[in-house]
């Protein structure tokens, strides 16, 4: 993984004023683009969009304080007009290029990125393999922005709207594997970028997709194989900290990727006030 995040980086640099072709890439890299892009995301810090972006108005910056006209830069660098890429300079540098070239700065400059090992991994993460048959996953959905870190209150407040009775209901609805009330996201942006648009579902599994009575949202589930973390601890930091550890840890070190996909976690056991929690976080994985 480490090798091929260098070559991501190595192909960013040699396409800097035109377009990436990532999925040729990775279909060289025997990957895939999806798993890539999530990888990049957890391991570097930003999505390789954002890299990319700011990688581009780095060199651009040097270009903008020279002579050349605007467009002409522009252009160069995959942009249209100047309109846009004055907005993504400023995004980047705090600055239009006008005001650049007028005083020379502010500039913010990003640094091509390297990948290297280094030893960890030296706690044991609970994981098991299982290969599931297609199923339904049935409940209440909403569109809710990503939040990485501490509890998401668009979620909070999805789940508060739904009555204690309804609750009480879809858990008795629940037929298969993943057991327990669920908490699904799906349709998660690649890059998994803070605050872009997802859907959650909080609901139950279902082996039948009839079995599902009116009234719910569903999202039918292909079969295939799920990578399954048992976690326990602090709700929902220990949860947060194994998810940010199945990039960092576990898959580069073990002959599975990720496939596209709803993540799922099942709630297994929770203190009254849901300060800790033991789950389960189900991730759809294909081999490496």
């Amino acid at each position: 993984m480490i090798a091929t995040l260098n070559r991501v980086v190595e192909l960013v640099e040699q396409t800097l004023d035109g377009p990436m072709e990532l999925a040729a890439l990775a279909r060289q890299l025997g990957t895939t683009e999806y798993h890539l892009r999530r990888m990049f995301s957890s391991l570097a810090g930003m999505p390789l969009s954002e890299y990319v972006r700011r990688r581009r108005m780095t060199l651009a910056a040097a270009d903008v304080l020279g002579d050349g006209e605007l467009l002409g830069i522009a252009v160069r660098y995959g942009y249209g007009s100047t309109e846009a890429f004055g907005r993504a300079f400023r995004a980047v540098h705090g600055a239009s290029p006008a005001e650049v070239r007028r005083d020379g700065g502010p500039l913010r400059t990003q640094s091509q990125l390297r990948f290297r090992l280094t030893v960890e991994g030296s706690a044991r993460m609970d994981t098991r393999i299982t290969d599931r048959p297609a199923f339904t996953l049935a409940g209440h959905a909403a569109r809710v922005p990503l939040i990485h870190e501490g509890v998401n209150p668009h979620i909070q407040a999805h789940i508060a709207a739904i009555e204690p009775s309804e609750h009480a209901r879809l858990k008795q609805l629940g037929d298969t594997e993943p057991r327990g009330l669920l908490q699904v996201s799906a349709d998660v942006d690649p890059d998994a970028r803070e605050g872009t648009p997802l859907t959650y579902l909080h609901g139950v599994a279902l082996a039948d997709a009839a079995a599902a009575p009116d009234g719910l949202d569903t999202i039918e589930v292909p079969a295939g194989e799920w990578a399954v973390f048992r976690v326990a601890g602090e709700y929902p930091a220990a949860l947060q900290t194994a998810w940010a550890a199945t990039a960092t840890d576990w898959f580069p070190s073990n002959p599975w990727r990720l496939r596209p996909g709803p993540s799922i976690v099942a709630v297994l056991d929770r203190s009254d006030d849901f300060a800790t929690a033991t789950c389960e976080l189900w991730l759809p994985v294909e081999r490496a």
